[in-house]
This record gives structure tokens, C-alpha cells and sequence, in this order.
């Protein structure tokens, strides 16, 4: 069967099956599979299906991933979010509007550790909303802050986003890329606090807080040390060499096994539900790669990213240009598709453009996860959107007007991320990464 056929199926079949609300692994897993028949007989193409999904899955760098997975669960199961809240409190406690910048450097933090933005806005924000109301914060803008505030961790490391990235996009280094990952996902927090602080000029009577003094400030500090612990043990061991990606997303586990021991407030019984958790999360991370290797074999065989790259070189050779047709494609389509399939399924297409025009793939993959960032608190049908309107109790629609100023000042950090890439390769190339 001709490629162009074979492109029609695969593509067709993946936009029909999630416009019915099949779920993506079987949208992306069928056509796929389809495809793969008509390539070839059905015996041979079956073989090959299978061959494909259990090299997409045979990985050593891919076990970071439940490990990490494993260690979030963990740690949002183990009370680590309020000490976070606290040290955050006091960090900002005397800036306008501190219940606002305490959530967004909570979930900066927290998200950083849990490396999810879904269990960073739930976690935080289950704590914070009613603190916020209690205050008088309007409920709505507090919703909104916490939303976007709550991506800020799939940037900072460890980023399970970055690891998909790094499979898919042919093993470019984990490290350079959570290296890279630090100073975009610390101006996300700011562009964030950046709107708290314009917010209250319009609203004074929400006044900073009394200065609590050393003795809590050092006590608070000393409370959350181990927690921010995990974040030196694992990525600095990571960074610095001492162990791979997958070696210190182990340690991640037993450094936050041994912390929620420690504060007791996991124990022995609670190990099953945990364990399960995190089992079931991965899951649906490793069946998606699994599926999506048949999809680049499909699209390789067919020359779809040839054919892309080929089309987007006859409409124009403007880097520029490029750049923001996929910039704004991976935005509309990180809304209804979760970031782990959009960048199995969009790396193979892009990167090798992005290439072309000179562009490194690690300042390509912080761009594409920053896009898929921004995708996943976008109205109408974001995951973080509903997770926390849900946590603050409050209808979407208001919570959709406050978030547009976050969304705006967001795009336009988006481009100045995408057409500066020192901000994201200055780091990993000062610590000799690249």
C-alpha cells in the first residue's frame, strides 16, 4: 500500500478515535497496528507490532520514569506538601498578596519534587484554598494561581516530561536536559508571582504578613531541608555523575521511603496502596511508549516527518516561521492530549526540522515541554484546569477569566524561551552537558 494511504489511516484514525473518547494509548495504539497489517501480511506485521513495542519498552534509562513516578507518590502521600507550604510562607510571607506567591513557590517546589503538574495543583492547592479564603482572597484568581503555577515542576527537575522527551527524541542526554530545565521553569514560577504581585496593587487590603521572626524562620527552614534533600541527592548525583537517571531516581525512592519513615507519617500498611499507585500511573506512561514505537515505525515507513518538513520547506525557509507553526500546533494540540503522547507522537516530526535549521534538540525539548506546559492549564479541557477548580470548589468559568493574565504573560515568556536559547542551554553548557 502506498505511503500516502497509510498516512491517511494513521492520522485519520488517531483524530477519529479521540474525537469519540477512546483513550489515547488505543487512538494511537490501532491505527497504528492497522497499519502496520497493510505494510506487510498479518503474521509478519503482527510480529513486527510486538518487536517494535517491546524494543520501545526495552530501555534501562526508561525505569526512571515508575521510579520517579514511585518516589512522587511517595512524597505526596507522606505530608511532605505542608512543609513545603510553610517554608514558602515564610519565604514570601511579607510581599502583597503572600497567600498567592506561597502557592506559587509551593508548587514550584512541590512539583519540582513530585514532578507532576496534576499532583503538584492538587496537593498545594487542597492546602492553600482554604487559607486563601479564610483571608478573603477572591476564590477564582486564587484557583487560577494555583493552576498555573502548578506546570512550574514539569520544567524543574526530575521531569518525567523530559525523560519521554529523551527516549523519543533518540537518547539525547537526561542531564543536559534537566540542567536546562532549571532557569525556564524558575521564570515560569516568577512570570507567575509576576501577575500575583499586579493583582494585589488593585487589591491593598491583601497586605503582606509580619516578619515571623528568626527562630520560626529557621525552624520552618530546618523542617522542609530534608524534603528539598531530595532534590540535591537525586539530580545532583545525576549532574554530577555519581549515578545515571535511573540510578538516582532509585535513590529518589528509598531517600523519600526513609523521609516519610522518618516523620511517620507513612507506614508498613500503607506500602500496598502506594505501591499500587504508582504501578498504575506507569503503566499508562509505558504502554504509551509502547504504542507509539509502532507509530514511528508507521510514520517512517510512510515518510510523514519527510513529507512535513518537505511541505513546511516549499511553503517557506523562514526559521522564524517554522518555529511558530509548530509552536502553535503543539499548543492546540497539548490541550486535549496529555504531554506524554504529544511528544511521542510530535518528536519524530519536529525535531529532525528543528535540526535542519540549526536548532539543538535540548533548547527543542525545554521548548516543546514549556508549550505542553501552558497546553495543560489552557481552557477548555486542560487536566490542571478541572484538578483545580476542583480542589478550590468553584465553577470553571470564573476560574477561566482569571487565569487569561497567567496565560498571556506565559505565551509571552513562550517566546522569549523559544528565540533565546542561551536560557535554556547557558547552564547545561557552563557544566560542560553539551
Amino acid at each position: 500500500m502506498d505511503p500516502g494511504t497509510i498516512s491517511a489511516i494513521l492520522i485519520g484514525g488517531l483524530v477519529l478515535l479521540l474525537a469519540v473518547g477512546a483513550p489515547v494509548s488505543i487512538s494511537i495504539g490501532l491505527p497504528s497496528a492497522l497499519c502496520m497489517l497493510l505494510i506487510v501480511d498479518f503474521d509478519r506485521g503482527a510480529i513486527t507490532a510486538a518487536q517494535q513495542m517491546v524494543g520501545g519498552v526495552d530501555s534501562f534509562a526508561l525505569l526512571a520514569i515508575p521510579f520517579f513516578v514511585l518516589a512522587g507518590v511517595i512524597m505526596n502521600t507522606g505530608g511532605i506538601a505542608e512543609r513545603l507550604i510553610n517554608l514558602a510562607r515564610v519565604l514570601v510571607g511579607r510581599t502583597p498578596a503572600p497567600l498567592v506567591q506561597t502557592n506559587v513557590i509551593a508548587n514550584a517546589i512541590f512539583g519540582s519534587v513530585s514532578g507532576s503538574a496534576v499532583a503538584a495543583a492538587a496537593a498545594v492547592g487542597s492546602t492553600m484554598s482554604p487559607m486563601q479564603r479564610r483571608s478573603g482572597y477572591d476564590r477564582a484568581f486564587s484557583a487560577a494561581a494555583n493552576i498555573a503555577s502548578a506546570p512550574a515542576g514539569m520544567l524543574i527537575p526530575p521531569s518525567n516530561t523530559l525523560i519521554v522527551y529523551s527516549l523519543a527524541a533518540g537518547g539525547t542526554s537526561i542531564g543536559a536536559l534537566f540542567v536546562a530545565g532549571y532557569v525556564p521553569g524558575i521564570l515560569w514560577a516568577l512570570a507567575c508571582a509576576a501577575v500575583g504581585f499586579a493583582y494585589a496593587r488593585r487589591h491593598p487590603e491583601l497586605r503582606g504578613e509580619p516578619w515571623p521572626g528568626s527562630s520560626v524562620f529557621l525552624g520552618t527552614l530546618w523542617r522542609a531541608v530534608p524534603s528539598l534533600g531530595l532534590i540535591v541527592v537525586a539530580i545532583g548525583g545525576i549532574v554530577a555523575g555519581f549515578f545515571t537517571p535511573t540510578e538516582g531516581s532509585a535513590v529518589a525512592v528509598v531517600y523519600a521511603l526513609l523521609l516519610s519513615f522518618l516523620y511517620r507519617t507513612v507506614g508498613v500498611q500503607d506500602l500496598p496502596r502506594i505501591l499500587f499507585d504508582a504501578a498504575r500511573t506507569s503503566a499508562i506512561v509505558i504502554f504509551l511508549i509502547a504504542v507509539s514505537t509502532i507509530m514511528s515505525y508507521v510514520m517512517t515507513y510512510a515518510r510523514l516527518p519527510q513529507l512535513i518538513a518537505e511541505s513546511l520547506f516549499g511553503w517557506t525557509d523562514s526559521k522564524v516561521v517554522v518555529l511558530l507553526i509548530m509552536m502553535l500546533v503543539l499548543l492546540l494540540i497539548g490541550i486535549p492530549l496529555d504531554p506524554t503522547p504529544a511528544i511521542l507522537i510530535f518528536t519524530p516530526i519536529f525535531l529532525p526540522i528543528a535540526v535542519s535549521y540549526g536548532i539543538d534538540p535540548v533548547h527543542f525539548g525545554i521548548v516543546m515541554v514549556f508549550n505542553l506546559s501552558i497546553a495543560v492549564i489552557s481552557p477548555p479541557s486542560a487536566p490542571v484546569l478541572f484538578v483545580g477548580a476542583q480542589v478550590a470548589k468553584i465553577k470553571l468559568e470564573p476560574v477561566i477569566v482569571k487565569l487569561v493574565p497567567f496565560l498571556l504573560v506565559l505565551i509571552a515568556l513562550l517566546f522569549i524561551i523559544v528565540f533565546v536559547p542561551q536560557l535554556s542551554l547557558w547552564l547545561p553548557g557552563l557544566m560542560g552537558l553539551l
